[in-house]
This record gives structure tokens, sequence and C-alpha cells, in this order.
């Protein structure tokens, strides 16, 4: 969306329809209805489409919505939920709104944060040069659970860590920052995809008259990332996702993007490691495997490795692994780099690698 120079009709006094009883917080800021905010002429549209509709219909469509959801299993489990019942995955028909010159700023700001975190990544399970250079502390990166001190010197290849990165923003004020970053077994992104279709079914009108990026390709996207790590050598790979099992609480998710990404959908059972290199098991033999986008965590990966109690990893695959013969994705260890504690040096991560001021600003926090 291309933004408005001139300060929009915000004022909520000029809607009478679906938002003339709103009333914005005077203690938050308020993405539609601010004054001194300057709106995405196209953003007035989808103000302006909401305001028309009646609120008997504006509720018909969020139970509609619901009924969506729970048809298509788009679910999520809660491990302290006793009973065990599924949840329907929260969603407003309200959408948040992000204009182009807004995106642009966070598509250069995540790429800047992902390249910094990747680094840092490579170079902790290697060198470990920021340490002692002193760029930040010693003794937290090396205290933090996330740091797997037994994988150094186990570089993936391409030394890339962070196939996937999950990347939560809040808004503060007039930006957008960074709350935390999701780096070892991201999920969510097969929710994102399914809000976005159901509100192409309830509200076509706005993506009919509004320019909104598109979200459809992101499965082929996706499984083109995982491939990027692949020999030249190797004229057709094969892609696997492995997944903990249906009692996972993202499941839903595992089964959504296997099928989306056309790769299989497998657990450790249906995988078997022989002479370091992992094999599929299938009804025409054993196949060989060259990507694993692993939504298994680290400690439950490979029994004879990490926690030997383990029903959920394959044994022998960090072998292979380290062999350089198969891609683990995202790669193993990276709960260092996504650790509460280490967080706040993030910033110094970006001067320190890429010699750049970090283009997000992220929540003050303190070590």
């Amino acid at each position: 969306m291309k933004k408005g120079s001139a300060l929009a009709d915000t004022d909520i006094k000029t809607y009478l329809g679906l938002f003339k009883d709103y009333q914005p917080l005077s203690t938050a800021f308020d993405e539609f209805f601010n004054k001194e905010f300057p709106v995405d002429p196209n953003l007035q549209k989808i103000i302006r489409f909401f305001d028309q509709l009646p609120f008997d219909h504006f509720k018909f469509l969020h139970e509609l919505a619901h009924g969506l959801f729970r048809q298509r299993g788009i679910t999520f489990n809660v491990y302290s939920n006793q009973d065990g019942q599924e949840k329907i995955f929260p969603f407003d028909l309200i959408p948040r709104v992000i204009c182009n010159d807004e995106w642009r700023k966070v598509e250069r700001g995540l790429e800047q944060r992902i390249q910094a975190l990747n680094a840092f990544l490579l170079d902790i399970y290697s060198k470990q040069q920021i340490l002692k250079d002193g760029a930040i502390p010693k003794d937290i990166v090396l205290s933090s659970t996330g740091y797997l001190p037994q994988l150094r010197g186990i570089k993936p290849p391409g030394g890339i860590y962070l196939n996937i990165a999950g990347i939560d923003l809040i808004r503060e004020n007039d930006s957008l920052t960074v709350l935390e970053d999701n780096l070892k077994v991201p999920s969510g992104v097969s929710y994102v995809l399914e809000n976005r279709r159901i509100s192409k079914q309830l509200f076509p009108g706005i993506f009919s008259e509004v320019p909104i990026l598109g979200t459809d390709d992101y499965p082929l996207q996706l499984k083109k990332t995982l491939l990027e790590g692949v020999s030249s050598n190797i004229s057709d790979p094969l892609l696997v996702l492995l997944t903990p099992g249906p009692f996972n609480s993202a499941y839903f998710e595992h089964v959504y993007l296997s099928h989306r990404m056309g790769c299989p959908l497998v657990q450790n059972s249906d995988l078997i490691v022989d002479n370091e290199i992992v094999y599929l098991k299938t009804l025409k033999g054993l196949k060989r495997v060259d990507v694993i986008y692993r939504r298994t965590d680290d400690e439950f990966i490979d029994p004879t490795f990490f926690n030997p109690q383990s029903l959920l990893g394959v044994p022998g695959l960090i072998s292979a692994y380290s062999k350089g013969n198969v891609i683990l994705a995202n790669a193993l260890g990276n709960g260092v780099a996504d650790d509460k504690a280490v967080y706040p040096y993030v910033p110094d991560m970006i001067r320190y690698y890429l010699n750049e001021e970090p283009i997000l600003p992220q929540v003050e926090t303190y070590a």
C-alpha cells in the first residue's frame, strides 16, 4: 500500500456505522483512529468497509469464521487443559494492517536481525570471537540452557542455522517493535495462512479493491528455502517433515505444511540411520532423506546423543547431521540465540557482525 502524505480522516465521529459507539482508549495507541498518525488511503478504505457492515451481519460473519475454523480442523492443543479438548485458533475479523512503507522497514529490519543472529550462532559454535572481544557477556551466553556445547564444531551446511525464524512484533506507540525471537522450532504460520484464506472468503470486496500482498505461495517458498542447502549433485532431493505426532500442540500445522509443500509427514519410526545416512522407510524400500524439517525439540531429536529416554527421536541422527549427510532445519542449538537473557544483546550483535545500527527497535529489557 502507498502511504498517504496527509493526515487521514481518522476522527471517530465521522463513522456512523459499526464504529459509531467505539471509544478509543486514551492510554493506548490506536492504529485505526489516531489524528497524529499518517494513514494510508487504502487503510481508510478498509476502515470504511467495516464501518458499513451492520452489527448483526458482523456478528454473523464472526460466527461463520468460527465454524469454518472448526470445520477445517484449524485447532491447537493446550497441554495444561485437563480435558484434552482442542481449541479453535483465535481469529479477529478486524485485520491488523501494515502499510507499504512500514512493511518495507519491517522487512529490512527482520532480514538484518536474522542475519546477525545467524552469525552469532555460527560464531558461538565455533571460535566464539564475540565473547573473546567482550562485545556481549560470556557468562550469560555459556550458562544459557539453550547453549549445547556438545554441538560446538558441528557446522550445518552453508553455515545456515536459521532456515526459519519467528520474530514476534508488538506496536509501541507508532513503531513496530521486536518482542522476542523464536529460533528453535518456530510454529504458527499455518494459522496466519488460514486466517488470510478465511478473510478472503468473508471479505472478497476488500481484496478486489485494495492491493494486499499475497501469502498463497508461502508453502512453496518455504520448500524452496529448505532445499537451498542441498548439493547441486542431487537431482531429486527428498524433504520430509518430522513431527512428534498427533498429540503435539501444533500437529495441525505439521499436517497442513507437509500437504501444501508436497512432502512426506513422518514420525521417528518412519526413519532409520544406516552408516550415517538417513533413510525413509517406504513400500519400495529405503529412500535417502536429504532435508528434515524438524518439529521436534533438540533434546528429543536423538536418544543416543541427547535424552536417552526420548521416544520421539531418531537414533544416530546427530551422527549423520555432523557428517553433513542430512540437513536439519532449523539447525540444532539455536536456543542460545532466543534465550530471554541473551535478547537484550541482539542490537550489540547487529553492530558487531554487520557494523550497522539496528533498524527495528526492541522492547527495553534489563539483564
